[in-house]
């Protein structure tokens, strides 16, 4: 009924001006420009992201990817510089996607590093250069792709069901891709193999020699078909495509998509600059109109008939027709407002009858709150497979989007685990509750939870970039700088909690993340509460226990090795030990990280690892200490010369480990 008021009163603040296509089709257009990158242009900030290692440099007043440093190393870095708004790029209703234009100057650079000496010993770096840069057309504006060969566009955690669409400029030759040479243009449709790619020298370009290159990009929507060409800056529009053929995006689009620019570096670093950015797109859109037989013809018909009516009656009942459409309007207004009472007092009829936890008043958008089960099943698409980021035997995690349009994990517990294991339910949800006021920037936020119908629901934020074990034992190799800062992040969070009479509980690779910047955050709580009465003791307990699987996830950072082994191997702890008492910890140190990797501070490291592997009376540090051993503010203790003789005396019946405290969460 509100609808139908709404709609009668903007029949009469229509414009009769209004003039529409007859097949109710519009254009919708969308046109961005930047002819330079200043940090001075208050639209910079405004309409640009910056992701990852992107950045504004304020000497070239352009985009820099990664941002030139002498001092911090630029390997195996990814960014991206993405338009903050979204684009429409597709129309569900024809499945038509959109025209776009697109033009862009950019360039590669040698690191500012790069001194003669680096250039003689090795060539290679300077005159192959890093990975390169793409454009692209991406679903959101969080989302880092990996580094090295990856260019930024995706990462593990981007699934089958990520539309993406990528134009590279690829500097470097990866066989695993099927790239043709180290001087090649790709288009890329939700993958890093390309679908075509073709050597820009054939239009005489040589994308790493270090001028200013050109790119234009048409795309005709509605024939389907793309077309490349590149040059050089100065040289005007060429006359020839470097490619161009049939090509269909529809079902690698969304109906807005971001558009926006991506690079990575690996071994071999180089600077990608974009310098200039100009992009077009025209997309339909089908409008339902009013027809003209319904809508012109009668009004012409009202018109003749109006007439008519006029030699009838010399005089027309004006006051009679004002009062019935005042009392039509009132009697709008009334009906509506009785539905509306109606279906109140049925929604808290329902209420009642299905009692649910009582609703907690919506705070600050960053304050916890409690969620009902039906926005969960909403966000999870009732708890869709497509939807599952993960599982284990105590619960299954799924991606969602409740209705502040914010994505995040959603950890759902198994009823199984409670009946199994003999926890306590309601100090477990006081757990949860208690840990969500905590805020630290190396802890993964809690949004909220659910407690309802029996179910124990708690929502996380969702950090694109994925868990630490999936960089960590991928495809690609982290280098020893981030490591540490891994290991760092890790640490801090870990004596906060602490520090606060709270544990983890959960502490290995799976429960690290890794955010936009490389950040390294603490998410996946354990929330396991033993039948033991004092919750002190427990807490300590607990602490100690965090305290050892700290010892051997800083193992697994260091060594690149899963901690448990495969058959016939050694543990990884029990190799750790091994090593140090032959006085070869530096052997475990993972050799893909190269010769860049600081070999002395990864076995300091390691030995801090293995100090928190001891029994808890024979040295196992707290985590205070342990923050203060990697800042070098404390020395650390000599390690005793042999391993201890046990160290996993857990009970699987209580859930708590003795003496050495070990995590059951292994």
């Amino acid at each position: 009924m509100a609808a139908f008021t709404l709609f009668f009163l903007l029949l009469f603040v229509a414009s009769p001006d209004s003039v529409l296509s007859r097949d109710g089709v519009i254009n919708v257009t969308k046109h961005i420009s930047f002819p330079d990158f200043s940090p001075k242009n208050p639209r910079i900030p405004q309409d640009v992201s910056l992701l990852g290692s992107a950045a504004i440099s304020s000497e070239q007043s352009c985009l820099q990817i990664p941002k030139p440093s002498q001092s911090t190393d630029l390997k195996h870095l990814a960014g991206r510089a993405i338009y903050s708004s979204p684009i429409r790029l597709f129309d569900p209703v024809t499945q038509t996607p959109a025209s776009f234009q697109t033009t862009f100057s950019f360039q590669f650079q040698a690191p500012p590093n790069t001194s003669v000496k680096t250039q003689q010993l090795d060539p290679d770096d300077v005159i192959n250069g890093g990975h390169g840069l793409t454009f692209i057309i991406v679903p959101d504006e969080f989302t880092v792709g990996r580094s090295g060969p990856w260019l930024g566009m995706l990462n593990d955690v981007c699934d089958d069901n990520y539309k993406s669409v990528a134009i590279e400029f690829d500097t470097r030759r990866n066989p695993e891709f099927g790239d043709p040479n180290d001087n090649h243009v790709g288009i890329n449709l939700g993958s890093i193999v390309s679908t075509a790619a073709v050597n820009a020298s054939d239009v005489g370009i040589d994308l790493n020699d270090g001028s200013v290159h050109r790119a234009w990009i048409s795309y005709d929507g509605h024939l389907r078909f793309i077309e490349i060409r590149l040059g050089t800056d100065h040289n005007g529009y060429p006359s020839k495509p470097v490619y161009s053929g049939s090509l269909d995006l529809s079902p690698y689009l969304n109906e807005y998509m971001f558009v926006g620019f991506s690079a990575s570096t690996g071994n071999h670093t180089q600077i990608h600059n974009v310098m200039t950015w100009n992009f077009t797109s025209t997309s339909k859109a089908s409008l339902k109109i009013p027809s003209s037989e319904t809508c012109e013809n009668k009004i012409i018909q009202q018109r003749t008939d109006s007439e008519e009516e006029k030699v009838r009656h010399e005089k027309t009942p004006t006051s009679f027709l004002i009062f019935m459409a005042v009392f039509v309007l009132i009697l709008a207004v009334l009906l509506n407002l009785y539905f509306n009472r109606k279906k109140k007092k049925d929604d808290k009829s329902n209420d009642l009858a299905n009692k649910p936890e009582k609703k907690q008043k919506l705070g600050p958008p960053n304050k916890s709150r409690r969620f009902t089960f039906s926005e969960i099943s909403a966000a999870t698409r009732s708890f869709s497979e497509l939807q599952i980021l993960g599982s284990d035997a105590r619960s299954i995690t799924y991606k969602g989007t409740p209705w502040h349009g914010c994505h995040v994990a959603v950890k759902r517990y198994s009823a199984k685990f409670f009946g199994a294991g003999g926890f306590d339910r309601r100090r477990m949800h006081k757990e949860i509750k208690g840990v969500a006021k905590i805020r630290h920037p190396n802890l993964v936020p809690i949004r909220g939870w659910c407690f309802d119908n029996q179910e124990t629901i708690v929502v996380y934020d969702y950090i694109p970039n994925g868990s630490l074990d999936k960089w960590l034992f991928g495809g690609g190799v982290l280098p020893w700088t981030r490591r540490f800062k891994v290991v760092k992040d890790v640490a801090e969070s870990l004596s906060y909690l602490h520090s606060r009479q709270l544990a983890h509980k959960n502490v290995k690779a799976s429960s690290v993340f890794l955010d936009v910047s490389f950040r390294a955050v603490v998410g996946d709580f354990g929330f396991v509460l033993s039948s033991v009465e004092s919750t002190r003791f427990e807490s300590v307990v607990s602490q100690t226990a965090d305290v050892f699987e700290f010892g051997v996830l800083v193992l697994e950072i260091v060594g690149g090795r899963f901690r448990k082994s495969k058959p016939g191997e050694l543990d990884l702890l029990d190799m750790a030990w091994a090593l140090h008492e032959d006085g070869e910890k530096q052997k475990l140190v993972d050799r893909r990280m190269g010769a860049v990797v600081n070999t002395d501070q990864a076995v300091r490291v390691l030995e801090i690892g293995l100090l928190c592997t001891l029994n808890q009376n024979k040295g196992r540090p707290s985590m205070e200490e342990v923050v203060e051993f990697l800042n070098v503010e404390k020395p650390i203790p000599e390690l005793p010369a042999s391993r201890p003789v046990s160290l996993f005396p857990y009970n699987s019946t209580t859930g708590l480990c003795h003496g050495y405290a070990c995590s059951p969460f292994k």
